[in-house]
């Protein structure tokens, strides 16, 4: 139960100290982009520490990048197939997705991940 505890209290501040950041940027778009996600994952890297040790929070950190370089390609595909071969939003983010999973998973069995 105080996992969750912590796991309220410092994401929420967290989240706050992102939202305050990214609502003084322009463009206003930035706010959301800084909201959830690098809080939430600070918190979840700092009760690894705790929990875990510092190695299972690197190993633990480098899925989360190998995550966030799929998501970008992921991104990309989206774009590229609404913008350029006019897809529907469903169907584009259908097939991006298995992009998505490609990058991600190849990333983790080709340069290791979570211990």
């Amino acid at each position: 139960m105080t996992e969750y505890l912590v796991r309220f209290v410092a994401g929420g501040l967290i989240v706050s100290v992102f939202a305050i950041f990214g609502d003084m940027l322009r463009p206003k778009s930035f706010a959301g982009l800084l909201g959830a996600a690098p809080s939430v994952a600070l918190v979840t890297l700092g009760i690894a520490v705790v929990q875990h040790g510092p190695q299972y929070a690197a190993a633990d950190s480098w899925t989360m990048i190998y995550g966030a370089i799929a998501l970008a390609c992921y991104s990309l595909v989206v774009c590229h197939l609404l913008m350029r071969f006019r897809l529907g939003a469903l169907p584009a983010t259908i097939l991006a997705f298995a992009v998505w999973l490609v990058v991600a998973f190849g990333l983790l069995a080709g340069l290791g991940g979570a211990a």
